[in-house]
């Protein structure tokens, strides 16, 4: 009894969100809302890139700015490949982090695995999760599987193994430097989902951002979703993809909001507007009915390959990231952005963010920490429905209400003075950048400037 005691005790952790006691993997369904785990309802991601957020590169570079990360309001760690990288057909000098040359190792650039597990352990202690980038459609040339087990490859007609080829055209992605997998290997498939759980019950991590999810047979993700939440219930997932199927069926809780960003983009360019985002709402809506997307106004990839939020966003990115920051959804943010990054960092080379001033971060702190305590910008159903108050060629108004919180916010999505009617009184509101108190009249005339905003709240 004695024991049985002192293992219930051991057992018993903390949710550091939520406060609640979770006594063993089956308790922790208590802590879900069907498959999402409800530390999850109000949580921020932010997007870590070892190698270049730092002079060192390392996890233990990164690790000193955990802190900082947890009090502009971060929740959830998203660290991109951490796995070593394949020497064999690489790009660059130092390769891609998606050309893996072993699941469960550590890339050695960035340090030790006894490094990585000092760095969970100080994300976990600051009351962070941890999720891992995982490249689940294909491996590096150096890979032991490519010597060891052929069969999980994709092989031509002449049984050489083949990069990916893109099922539209029939020809390569150009992604030479990889070797696609070959998912109608069963055994294939049981090797990569036990490499999934080596990191979540060994290294302790909190779940997985699934690189293109899409490409990937959906019946996989079945299977996966099975074996990792058997192992941690309240795993977290998030699918780098648009397709539906993979939230609806509970596969992910997340996934990507490319169509959502790329009409962000287009509306810097002055080529959408308020009633594109309208018009997406609607169809996403019809489309989904489980979990959220992601929203952003950068990664890794449109950094490096379609240009900084300066390039592309221009004087307009404020009042964007303002409506990707408040409609539903969960805010990610790219490292480096709250300097705010204004470069391109390279892919394949050492580059560095050059961290100093942190202008953005405060800025950015502002709609993080409202995410925390507003009911009504709570993620997917936690939250408040998006009610569209004004829809013109310039003016985007809308509100979210949830037990009695509210986030009001009139855009202008254009690069022209605009004015705003408000159509019914709202009180005991405040100015989300300013902080001063606010309340609406009915028949007040709001001016906006170029790409002016107002984003109030009651919380």
């Amino acid at each position: 009894m004695i024991s049985l005691f002192l293992i219930s005790c051991k057992q018993t952790t903390k949710d550091a969100a939520n406060g609640t006691d979770v006594n063993s993997q089956t308790d922790a369904k208590i802590l879900m809302k069907e498959n999402v785990p409800m530390w999850a309802k109000n949580a921020n991601m932010y997007e870590v890139n070892i190698r270049q957020f730092t002079p060192e590169g390392t996890f233990a570079a990164f690790e000193t700015h955990i802190p900082r990360l947890k009090k502009m309001g971060i929740d959830i760690l998203w660290l991109m490949p951490i796995y070593p990288i394949s020497e064999k057909k690489k790009k660059g000098s130092l390769g891609s982090y998606y050309a893996i040359s072993d699941y469960t190792k550590v890339n050695p650039e960035f340090g030790s695995l006894e490094d990585f597990r000092n760095m969970v352990k100080t994300i976990h202690a600051a009351g962070m999760k941890i999720i891992l980038d995982f490249v689940p459609n294909h491996t590096g040339w150096d890979h032991t599987w490519i010597t060891e087990h052929p069969g999980y490859f994709t092989q031509d007609s002449e049984g050489n193994i083949i990069d990916p080829i893109d099922p539209n055209t029939g020809k390569s992605w150009g992604w030479t430097d990889v070797a696609d997998l070959n998912f109608d290997n069963p055994d294939m498939r049981k090797a990569m989902i036990d490499d999934m759980l080596y990191w979540l019950e060994d290294e302790n991590i909190d779940g997985y951002r699934m690189d293109v999810a899409h490409g990937v047979p959906v019946n996989f993700w079945d299977e996966v979703s099975t074996a990792l939440a058997s192992s941690k219930p309240d795993v977290f997932m998030l699918a780098e993809s648009e397709v539906p199927e993979l939230r609806n069926n509970r596969y992910f809780q997340t996934d990507y909001g490319w169509g959502f960003h790329h009409l962000l983009n287009a509306i810097a360019k002055g080529e959408k507007g308020p009633k594109d985002i309208k018009a997406w709402y609607d169809d996403n809506k019809n489309k989904y009915q489980k979990g959220w997307h992601i929203h952003f106004t950068s990664n890794h990839d449109e950094n490096s390959w379609a240009g900084s939020t300066e390039e592309r966003m221009g004087k307009a990115h404020d009042v964007l990231a303002a409506l990707a920051y408040t409609i539903d959804g969960m805010p990610m943010i790219y490292g480096g952005q709250e300097e705010p990054l204004t470069k391109r960092l390279e892919f394949f080379e050492k580059d560095d963010i050059g961290f100093g001033d942190y202008k953005k971060a405060e800025w950015f702190a502002k709609f993080l920490h409202e995410k925390h305590q507003n009911k009504a910008m709570w993620n997917g159903d936690f939250g408040g429905e998006v009610e569209f108050l004004s829809v013109t060629d310039q003016v985007l108004a809308y509100k979210r209400q949830k037990d009695g919180n509210i986030v009001y916010c009139i855009l202008n999505l254009s690069d022209k003075p605009a004015t705003y009617t408000v159509s019914s009184e709202v009180t005991g509101l405040s100015d989300l950048i300013t902080g001063k108190s606010n309340a609406l009249k009915a028949g007040q005339e709001i001016a906006l400037s170029p790409w002016g905003y107002q984003v109030l709240t009651k919380s």
